[in-house]
């Protein structure tokens, strides 16, 4: 009870943090008019001003807020946009080097720009990571049009990119490139043999967008340059073909820690098998000392054939296994499993088995982002994982209030018995969608069950779009239309991050793809005003049907990745709604605790293709997606305690070649 009185008139924590913002914000817009008033040339000489200032001693703190209404200016007139007054108090977040938790829709890229332009005064670069390559170069070249109307340089780093362009947009003031970029051009720094020919220079600020899923989730895989070692190609392939011969007495599965190993008849039958095939003599067993890395393949084997499932796990693409990014559904090209475990998966598939590899090089992302001076991140959700954010990164989260409230409706979780009535039920609902004009965007765990789904629709003969890995290339595409009333789009967690789902459609691609080759300057104007009005006119239709709609199909082990999809409706306060239509046979609730709830249900009489819609139901998912939680934070930081003692290590040894 005192509690809630404190904070009627006190304010929460995270309200004590932003107040003192406003009144910055007020400097920043009493300097608007004064800075509208000059022309692009003065503008831009803002730049080389601030920089004299700077020399002088002055801090960065005492030029925000003109540096920020400088950068206001030049975005209203460099792409026609002017950051609102939240989106200033979410740039001063991560000027302080603290996470901002902004919701989608709030122009986080735009945000980026203020702290960005404002701490590349230094000279000394600033890094902006995202999760992706299209995102990089997207931002590159979007945002790049301020900082160079501020005279600003941008660069970008993406793969295919050679060492002298690396290093050129690596002098930048502003870079942008994604986590695995970044990490593996330090990794590369460090094995060069002369300091010339090395492309960073420096990690002084960044500015992580998604800093969730690059944080914390893609936490749990190190970085790693390796070479190669024997060629063992022929061992992978005879272990492999005793794998199917396996019956389920053999070997005990435990999803939860995602191992796979041998009961005792299971060792005496693999014994036997790999006696007769000649990798066993005489009476040798499988645990002699001299075994040991048959032992090793057989385990390896056992969870590339029980464990990994292609089309969720990876896909096989012109004859190459490539992983899929279980948090982002999108590929990892060139990233490879360690320990013989992707040989194992090469040989299950009938690919061309690569040699294994010995690392060369390898950093945490925990402790490649702890190389900067100054760190800041951006997400819609930072909230669930504030406290390790603090206690690995020292990083606070902020949460910024939203420019319009949210007026997204988020329905209980719907749960059905079996998957059949649960697809059946997600079928019905979408029809239903549809008859009222309403977009709708249907989030799924893997490529496997997006294609399940999509065939389902197929035969139900309702129209849609798939977005997952295989059609990554289509992705600005499918996304831009995914807002149009009563269209139908299913997307892998590919679609939660980075992307905007506008109703109506996006007008910018749309008049590109009008216009195609046209160069008469009337007949565009002509297409750009028609376009305009369809999409205006499409966008008035689907907010009178309620907005996008966003089905979840399952719930991901991590309550953030749920937020990210619903997130994707409801922006700028736009109406929306989400609902999750769950089934026992889920992986989530199949592992924590499906049995106890299918006793339950029974109990209750629940009758075939009915569901139980009950905030008590999303409560004891929310425990077991906090118990997934709360293991892998354990894993992330057991991975940092061994890693740590290899970075003094490595620092030591950098520092030398150096």
């Amino acid at each position: 009870m005192l509690g809630v009185l404190a904070r009627k008139v006190l304010g929460t924590a995270n309200d004590r943090k932003i107040k003192p913002k406003w009144r910055v914000v007020e400097r920043i817009n009493a300097l608007e008019p004064q800075m509208a008033a000059l022309s692009d040339e003065d503008l831009r000489g803002k730049t080389e001003a601030y920089r004299a200032r700077l020399a002088k001693g002055e801090t960065l703190d005492a030029l925000l807020p003109e540096a920020f209404a400088t950068v206001r200016e030049a975005a209203k007139r460099a792409i026609g946009l002017r950051p609102f007054d939240v989106q200033l108090v979410g740039g001063m977040i991560l000027h302080e080097g603290r996470i901002s938790e902004m919701k989608t829709g709030e122009g986080k890229t735009l945000v980026a720009t203020l702290p960005v332009y404002l701490n590349a005064l230094t000279g000394k670069g600033v890094h902006v990571v995202t999760v992706n390559d299209y995102l990089a170069r997207r931002d590159a070249e979007w945002m790049g049009k301020v900082y160079a109307f501020l005279g600003l340089s941008t660069g970008v780093v993406v793969p295919g990119v050679d060492d002298a362009a690396r290093k050129r947009a690596y002098a930048c003031d502003v870079t942008y490139a994604t986590n695995n970029e970044l990490g593996f051009d330090y990794l590369r720094d460090n094995m060069k043999f002369r300091l010339e020919d090395m492309v960073q220079r420096g990690h002084a600020f960044a500015i992580v967008d998604e800093v969730d899923s690059i944080l914390i989730d893609e936490a749990r895989t190190p970085l790693i340059i390796s070479g190669p070692t024997q060629d063992q190609s022929a061992l992978y392939i005879a272990i492999d073909k005793l794998m199917p011969s396996l019956a389920p007495e053999h070997y005990e599965i435990d999803e939860k820690q995602r191992t796979a190993t041998l009961t005792e008849d299971g060792n005496e039958f693999v014994e036997e098998k790999l006696r007769e095939a000649g990798f066993l003599k005489g009476q040798a067993t499988l645990y002699d000392p001299e075994n040991v890395s048959l032992v090793h393949h057989v385990n390896q084997a056992l969870r590339a054939h029980r464990m990994f499932q292609r089309d969720k796990d990876y896909i096989v693409k012109n004859g190459r296994v490539v992983i899929i990014d279980e948090f982002t559904g999108r590929m990892m090209d060139g990233r490879r499993w360690g320990d013989g475990l992707h040989q194992a998966v090469e040989a299950k598939e009938g690919c061309a088995i690569q040699p294994e590899n010995v690392t060369l090089a390898s950093i945490t992302f925990q402790n490649y982002f702890r190389l900067y001076e100054k760190l800041a991140g951006m997400t819609g959700t930072a909230l669930t994982e504030a406290e390790e954010f603090q206690s690995i990164y020292a990083l606070d989260v902020v949460e910024v209030p939203t420019n319009v409230p949210v007026a997204r409706v988020d329905d209980d979780d719907q749960v059905y018995r079996t998957n059949r009535e649960k697809t059946e039920a997600i079928i019905a609902a979408i029809k239903d969608g549809r008859r009222r004009g309403q977009p709708i965007l249907v989030g799924t765990t893997s490529i496997e069950k997006s294609e399940q789904l999509s065939a389902a629709l197929k035969k139900a003969g309702v129209p849609h779009q798939v977005l997952n890995a295989r059609y990554h290339e289509q992705e600005a595409f499918i996304v831009a239309q995914a807002g149009r009333p009563s269209a139908v789009t299913i997307a892998t967690n590919m679609a939660g991050r980075g992307t905007d789902i506008k109703l109506g459609g996006n007008v910018e691609m749309r008049i590109a793809e009008k216009v195609g080759d046209e160069t008469d300057p009337a007949k565009i104007a002509e297409i750009t005003r028609r376009v305009t009005a369809e999409v205006e006119a499409a966008r008035q239709q689907a907010l009178a049907a309620g907005g996008l709609w966003v089905i979840g199909t399952e719930r991901h082990e991590s309550r953030r990745i749920d937020n990210q999809l619903r997130g994707r409706s409801g922006r700028q306060g736009d109406p929306g709604r989400s609902t999750f239509f769950l089934s026992l046979e889920d992986d989530l609730m199949r592992i924590f605790g499906g049995g106890r709830m299918d006793g339950m249900l029974q109990k209750l009489g629940l009758q075939e293709g009915e569901a139980i819609v009950h905030t008590w139901v999303n409560k004891a998912i929310e425990r077991a997606q906090g118990k997934v939680e709360a293991r892998n934070f354990d894993i992330r930081k057991n991975l940092l305690k061994f890693d740590d003692v290899m970075n003094d290590q490595r620092k030591a040894i950098f520092a030398q070649r150096r």
